[in-house]
């Protein structure tokens, strides 16, 4: 999916644009970062509504080109100014992760399976 088809998906707004176009295959919904860096895989969008700049490491470490803020929530100015600086695109929406999630399946963005 592309991020226009995201933000459209979920009422959403881009806060960081992408440095070049993206192209998501993959969604990781979970407000644990610990449980994002056992999904790692190409292509994902990160799903969470922790707004703090470890979502924006979690991200980096696990190569995930994007992330989702669900609930309204919109991250403090340090979180966008690191994911600007780590070429990390930030996505947010009034929806809740759920709603989130299901509304981006219906869209086409995929989960990553069975653990």
């Amino acid at each position: 999916m592309k991020l226009e088809e995201i933000i459209a998906a979920v009422d959403g707004q881009i806060l960081v644009a992408p440095t070049s176009e993206l192209n998501l295959v993959y969604g990781c919904a979970s407000d644990l970062m610990s449980d994002v860096l056992n999904l790692i895989h190409p292509r994902t969008l990160l799903i969470t509504g922790l707004v703090n700049v470890q979502s924006i490491r979690t991200a980096e470490m696990a190569d995930l080109p994007a992330v989702l803020f669900v609930r309204g929530k919109f991250p403090p100015p340090e979180t966008l100014e690191l994911a600007k600086e780590v070429e990390i695109a930030v996505m947010v929406s009034p929806y809740r992760m759920f709603d989130c999630c299901g509304k981006l399946f219906q869209a086409g963005l995929r989960g990553l399976g069975k653990v």
